[in-house]
C-alpha cells in the first residue's frame, strides 16, 4: 500500500460559509470546490481551489472553538498565496472590490506581493517571485 502524497489543507472559519466561497471564486479567482449542506440546507462545509491546493471553508461552530476572523481583537495569521503575475492579479482583485492593505511591492525575501482581506476579514497576501 502506498503512501498519499503529503498535504496540508488550509481551513477558514466563516459566518456565512457561501457567501466566503463565492467571494474566494469571484474576487480572488479561487475555483469552487463546491458547496455542502446538511438536508435542512444549512451550508456546513465548502472548498476552493488553486491550481492543485485546495482550502476548507468551515462555518462557526462554538463547539469546536472555530470562531471567524471578524468577531476577534486580532488574527494569528493569515495565507501567502503564490500567482503567475500578481500585478495582473491585484488589478483583477481590486476590480473586483477587494479591501487592499497594501498595493503589490517588492519584498527583501524575494517576492513581489500584496496584501488583501476577504470580506470577513481573512489575510490573504498574493505573491509572485521576483526576477
Amino acid at each position: 500500500m502506498s503512501m498519499p502524497v503529503p498535504n496540508v489543507v488550509p481551513i477558514l472559519v466563516y459566518e456565512d460559509v457561501e457567501a466566503g466561497h463565492d467571494y474566494l471564486v469571484k474576487v480572488f479567482g479561487f475555483t469552487s470546490g463546491g458547496i455542502h449542506r446538511v438536508p435542512d440546507g444549512e451550508v456546513v462545509h465548502a472548498e476552493v481551489t488553486l491550481g492543485e491546493r485546495s482550502i476548507w471553508l468551515h462555518r462557526v461552530t462554538h463547539e469546536h472553538g472555530l470562531e471567524a476572523p471578524g468577531k476577534l481583537p486580532f488574527q494569528h495569521g493569515g495565507l501567502s498565496v503564490h500567482v503567475t503575475d500578481v500585478d495582473a492579479h491585484f488589478r483583477a482583485s481590486s476590480e473586483g472590490g477587494a479591501a487592499i492593505d497594501r498595493e503589490p511591492t517588492d519584498q527583501p525575501y524575494g517576492l513581489r506581493e500584496y496584501a488583501t482581506r476577504d470580506a470577513e476579514g481573512h489575510r490573504f497576501w498574493f505573491a509572485t517571485p521576483i526576477g
